[in-house]
């Protein structure tokens, strides 16, 4: 068995927090500094590393790099270019991120030809396609996770609006009410992330006021609000403000996940969550960051399908609970061992794959009598050549683990 154990890098982004990730990982809390995420993959900006028995250690991009097909396998090696086609995180957000949305992979291979072909260089501020893959990924919530996700039904927005409404803003309300579909929410949309700052300056305060009405009243759209007046006080000048009005407002509990394919306009307000998502850089932001935002881009990007953001529980498969949505970049499934619990699973072999313990101990064994113990926090690198292993839960405590693995589905570029 070629199990090894992995260590993630942590990433320090503003918006994270100084407690959950340290915790996790067993370090002092709170941290010198916001931890972001931590990223467990062959990720090129910063691979996670494998820690050898010998006491050494190498980057997991390297191992896969010197002998992909090996590692990957040749259906996965070939598939993918010789790239892990997935990236595992543990997302730990104090606060919101940044507005955004992903391209198809039709979108990204056009998107990356065509700056290449600029002379754009892949690092520049202003390259909105540093690779010419998709972005599709999946958030599992580890701790109750607060996300802006899809837009919204419009019938229930145009509610919303006038549950909210100002002089300033009846103007918008009608132009939605007059065609609650995706082309009025394009029509919506695009207006105001458009808006000159000079009008955007007169009518933000006035939604805002509005919205602080609904909170005080604790009226039916009291959460939406007090979401909106959460993004006021951090972006006082930012239209994605505004943008927040037309998305779903989403409470995942621990173990709820939800899929954001191509064009989903999201945006992570809080909470602690497992991610997976393809190998790739590609973001077009809609606003509240300091960094690029291009709207005729993202707006050639954003899908204008409209409706309530499907919440998966995760299917039956076993003793598995498996997030199918199809992708072939990644497939996540978690397996839970109550407290009484210390059923023995078997993990196929055939790789490639990821294993995250997120609570508990757990312990990997195989026929020839190899072992390595997991505790949380602690992850494994599993190649293709990689047997069959069982696992089952010690200690004193409930366990979890997660498993991510490329996708099964041929179909794709």
């Amino acid at each position: 068995m070629t199990v090894e154990l992995l260590q993630g890098a942590v990433r320090a982004y503003a918006w994270g927090s100084r407690t959950t990730i340290p915790e996790l990982l067993g370090r002092p809390v709170p941290s010198p500094h916001p931890e972001a995420e931590l990223w467990y993959g062959a990720h090129p900006g910063d691979p996670a590393r494998v820690l050898r028995a010998d006491g050494n250690d190498v980057s997991l991009l390297e191992i896969v790099d010197a002998d992909p097909h090996g590692q990957l396998g040749t259906r996965c090696a070939d598939r993918w270019d010789g790239r892990l086609p997935f990236l595992l995180k543990i997302l730990a957000a104090e606060e919101p991120l940044s507005m955004q949305a992903h391209p198809s992979a039709e979108q990204a291979a056009e998107g990356y030809a065509r700056e290449e072909a600029a002379g754009i260089p892949r690092d520049a501020a202003n390259r909105n396609y540093p690779d010419p893959t998709a972005k599709p990924e999946l958030v599992c919530a580890l701790t109750e996770f607060h996300a802006l996700a899809g837009f919204r039904d419009p019938h229930r927005t145009v509610r919303l609006l006038r549950e909210i409404e100002t002089p300033g803003l009846a103007h918008y309300v009608e132009l939605l009410a007059g065609q609650p579909d995706p082309d009025g929410l394009r029509a919506l949309f695009t207006t105001w992330i458009t808006l000159p700052q000079s009008v955007l300056d007169d009518l933000l305060p006035e939604v805002l006021e509005a919205c602080g009405r609904q909170v005080e009243n604790e009226g039916e759209f009291a959460v939406e609000c007090r979401t909106v007046l959460q993004l006021g006080e951090a972006h006082p000048r930012d239209a994605g403000v505004l943008a927040a009005l037309l998305l779903n407002r989403m409470t995942l509990h621990a173990g709820e996940a939800i899929y954001l394919p191509a064009g989903n306009l999201h945006l992570y307000l809080h909470g602690t969550a497992v991610e997976i998502l393809a190998n790739s850089d590609n973001i077009l932001r809609c606003g509240m960051t300091p960094k690029h935002v291009d709207v005729p881009e993202l707006l050639r990007v954003v899908d204008f399908g409209c409706g309530d953001m499907p919440v998966l529980t995760g299917e039956p498969d076993g003793t598995a609970a498996v997030y199918r949505t199809g992708t072939p970049e990644f497939q996540l499934s978690r397996l839970d061992w109550e407290v009484v619990d210390r059923c023995e699973v078997e993990l196929d072999g055939g790789g490639p794959e990821i294993l995250l313990c997120t609570a508990g101990e757990l312990l990997l064994c195989d026929d020839e009598g190899m072992k390595v113990e997991l505790r949380r926090g602690d992850s494994v690198w599993r190649p293709a050549s990689d047997p069959a292993v069982r696992v089952r839960a010690v200690g004193e405590d409930a366990a979890q683990l997660f498993r991510a693995a490329a996708g099964t589905s041929l179909h794709g570029p």
